[in-house]
């Protein structure tokens, strides 16, 4: 610790002496600017702004890792270790901050902060990584120049801020940016201009926003103005107008295009299977699971692929009632009976007055300190658990929040359960939870299979499916799948083969690196 001491100092000593080129006054500026964050919400903003979907997830992951490294730097590490700040006589009087910290000088904050939203951003997408990266290696570099911080500070805030952006993979995995294999390019009219697509608009799934001036419907008329759009508004119903829509596209031997949420494309990709009709896909919701597994994340990857006529088959799961004249329900991404369906209630029942994501949180602590485990019969056993997953495809990575998919074809179906038979269940659940361990836990069970019978059924009073809550049809459910029955717009996937090998090692790799790997 001595020699790190005397080694600090050194540093400190020849930064205080040093006179940088062009560092005078950026640097104390961009040390002021960080003070609270500021710098790093107003970089969130513009990146939310003026990005895509991507940039709005980097800057979500930037702002969660600042905050966790700022609760772990400010909260925790500095109230532990007590270290003066250094001694700055040496520094010149024009690079001193105006108001001097009065905290522990160890670990930098500052420094936490800047790494934690730069590798929060970086894990996302790598592009608007390295754009902020050198903005947060000035605003670290800074808090020496300054003078209120040795080098060995800035670097452990340096560490807390790569791991903080590191922990919130197990929260929130990142997506990778390569598309979920399927089946080679299947047959798909190639409608130049969207000739031939009706298009649905579901303005009630969050497909009303604006962007850059225009509305979701003009933007889509600009990409294929030869296309028919009907927007479905509050006082329509939607699947009436969906039906109205299936029968033009039958008309004009064309396709179904949809642009809502996923329980709008849930709808449409029932209907379009049913009626053999291709379907594109235009991500229009909050979260857009299927469409951005598909690989159609922006307006713009549709309606290339629908002009090109490029398409891919992928699989459609259904859950099929054996008795009670029940309906069946098709899922494109999950299906799932449990407490899940109750917190998709409740938070509907609030998110007009607080918004989706307070209403969910609100809805989670609800359901967790009432919900009780339902007694079922899987696969002919006795079973008693809290919630049962079935996902529409391997879903990765195990745990509590799984979040995309590498295929789209694979036949099977992603069965996961969390058991209430063991002690203190309910406790060990919201602890795997806030830790993310729940892939490792006892309590926690997966398993892939191609049919799943569900019976006795008597607890269990509603089901989800692609978000939306309906009642349990039957007291038997047969889960299974419908290899290749949807065909879905998709842009070529690259046939180059070093482009293939990334693929396939990114698939093998463990979650953590598959985002990196797939860049």
């Amino acid at each position: 610790m001595r020699r790190i001491s005397e080694l600090d100092r050194r540093l400190f000593a020849r930064v205080a002496a040093g006179r940088l080129r062009g560092a005078h006054p950026t640097l104390p500026r961009l040390s002021r600017a960080a003070n609270h964050g500021r710098l790093w919400f107003g970089t969130a903003g513009v990146l939310a702004a003026v990005g895509g979907r991507t940039a709005r997830r980097a800057a979500l992951r930037g702002v969660g890792s600042l905050a966790a490294a700022s609760l772990a730097s400010n909260l925790v590490v500095k109230w532990t270790v007590e270290r003066r700040r250094p001694v700055m006589d040496s520094v010149p009087l024009v690079r001193r901050l105006q108001k001097q910290p009065w905290t522990s000088s160890f670990p930098s904050g500052h420094s936490a902060s800047a790494a934690a939203f730069a590798t929060g951003v970086a894990i996302e997408s790598s592009r608007y990584g390295f754009l902020v990266a050198p903005l947060a290696a000035a605003v670290a570099a800074s808090r020496v120049y300054v003078g209120v911080h040795y080098p060995s500070d800035v670097l452990a805030g340096v560490a807390i801020g790569v791991g903080a952006a590191a922990l919130t993979c197990r929260y929130w995995p990142p997506r990778p940016e390569i598309p979920a294999q399927a089946r080679p390019r299947v047959s798909a009219p190639a409608l130049p201009k969207g000739e031939g697509l009706v298009l649905v608009v579901n303005q009630r799934a969050g497909a009303a926003s604006a962007a850059g001036g225009l509305s979701v419907a003009e933007q889509l008329r600009v990409l294929l103005p030869a296309a028919e759009i009907l927007e479905c508004g509050p006082e329509d119903d939607f699947m009436t107008l969906l039906q109205q829509a299936g029968r033009r596209v039958a008309e004009r031997a064309g396709a179904l295009g949809i642009c809502g949420g996923d329980g709008s494309v849930n709808a449409a990709a029932t209907l379009a299977a049913e009626r053999g009709l291709p379907l594109a896909v235009f991500a229009g919701g909050t979260l857009d699971h299927f469409a951005l597994d598909v690989g159609v994340p922006a307006f713009e990857d549709t309606a290339h692929a629908v002009t090109e006529g490029d398409a891919v088959a992928v699989d459609l799961a259904r859950a099929t009632p054996l008795a009670g004249g029940g309906e069946t329900k098709h899922f494109v991404n999950t299906f799932s009976i449990g407490f899940y369906p109750e917190l998709v209630r409740i938070r509907e029942s609030l998110q007009d007055r607080m918004g989706k994501w307070p209403a969910a949180a609100v809805a989670l602590t609800r359901v967790l300190r009432t919900a009780k485990p339902m007694e079922i019969e899987v696969n002919g056993h006795q079973r008693r658990l809290w919630v049962l997953f079935v996902g529409n495809g391997g879903y990765s990575p195990d745990g509590f929040a799984p979040a995309y998919r590498d295929q789209l074809d694979d036949g099977l179906l992603d069965v996961r359960a969390i058991d209430g038979d063991q002690r203190l269940a309910r406790t060990r659940l919201l602890i795997a939870a806030l830790t993310g361990t729940l892939g490792r836990s006892h309590i926690y069970s997966t398993a892939r299979v191609r049919t799943l019978r569900l019976s006795a059924l008597h607890d269990v009073d509603s089901l989800a499916y692609d978000g939306e809550v309906a009642p349990t049809p039957a007291q038997t459910l047969v889960l299974d799948k419908r290899p290749g029955a949807l065909t879905v717009y998709r842009p070529a996937e690259p046939q180059n083969e070093l482009l293939q090998r990334a693929r396939t090692a990114a698939a093998q790799a463990p979650h953590w690196w598959r985002s990196v790997l797939r860049r």
